[in-house]
């Protein structure tokens, strides 16, 4: 009888893992989208204030969600032991968070959201170059799709409103973004939630020296620790927790949810609507994402 019984799958564990790899990196990404509303609401007009009070409640939100999860000794090895790959996602997640919260001083939600649409790609390419990683072929066409969705998105955007200091500081998210996300595939065994902790610490850090007096209202006070412990570090210690289980390529092409959904909240929240066009491309890069995670799911299934 028990010659009936069909094997299981010997690589079912990590196919397991990497499902729940999806769902967290899919749940960081709906986490950030939230961001670009939650500043919309902020009366606040140093964005240096900004970055220390997000950065600050953002890293004290990850060392409290560390010590409750590791425990005191536990988090104390984390951070002594994560080496130079903590460090540089340290510094990724420094720079990808100062850079947000600046970035929007200058430009549109939508056009911060689009141009870290270009993570996957960067993120793939990286990967490939540093570790020589293989990206499947679903996952470039993926990434066309979502180069696609990003064109008529932008298309509709150069009317001679776009700042070159926003949409660069915006490419500065996307580099730091894509290399951190390799860095913490390719370091599964460093638990990389102390890196992004001194990463917001010293985020905070710096902001300080640059803002001028940082304090505010009560009103702005409750934002900016939604903003920061929830928009920014709950989106972190999800990420860095999915991104271990997941090939690189595929956790950046997941964040990119964000893109798509950031400027959908700004819209129905704040009134900011988008265009035709940024709807549609909007529309085709969450259907590209939808396909990929079906096949994703397809693929994983036990038998197939």
């Amino acid at each position: 009888m028990d010659s009936l019984i069909p094997p299981k799958p010997l690589n079912h564990p990590v196919r397991a893992d990497r499902a729940r790899g999806i769902a967290l990196v899919t749940l960081s990404a709906l986490a950030w989208s939230f961001g670009g509303a939650i500043q919309r609401f902020l009366t606040i007009a140093d964005p240096w204030a900004t970055v220390f009070w997000r950065s600050g409640f953002a890293s004290a939100f990850l060392i409290a969600f560390m010590l409750w999860r590791d425990g005191p000794a536990e988090t104390r090895r984390s951070f002594l032991g994560m080496g130079w790959p903590g460090l540089a996602v340290a510094i990724c997640f420094t720079i990808a968070s100062t850079f947000f919260v600046v970035a929007l001083s200058f430009t549109t939600v939508a056009n911060v959201m689009l141009m870290n649409a270009g993570v996957p790609l960067i993120a793939a390419l990286l990967a490939w170059l540093v570790f020589r990683d293989r990206v499947d072929g679903p996952t470039w066409a993926a990434i066309a799709a979502v180069f696609g969705g990003v064109a008529i998105m932008v298309s509709g955007s150069f009317g001679g409103g776009i700042s070159l200091i926003g949409d660069v500081l915006a490419l500065g998210i996307a580099v730091a973004f894509a290399t951190a996300t390799v860095i913490t595939r390719h370091f599964a065994h460093v638990r990389m939630t102390a890196a992004t902790a001194l990463g917001t610490g010293i985020g905070s850090a710096i902001a300080f020296l640059f803002a001028g007096p940082v304090a505010v209202g009560a009103a702005d006070f409750g934002l900016l620790f939604a903003f920061g412990a929830l928009n920014l570090g709950l989106g972190l210690a999800l990420f860095v927790t999915g991104a271990r289980l997941v090939p690189a390529a595929l956790a950046a092409l997941l964040g990119t949810l964000e893109t798509v959904l950031g400027p959908v909240w700004v819209w129905l929240i704040h009134g900011e609507a988008p265009s035709f066009r940024t709807l549609a491309g909007g529309a085709l890069i969450f259907v590209a994402l939808l396909a990929h995670i079906a096949l994703q799911a397809r693929r994983d299934r036990p038998g197939l």
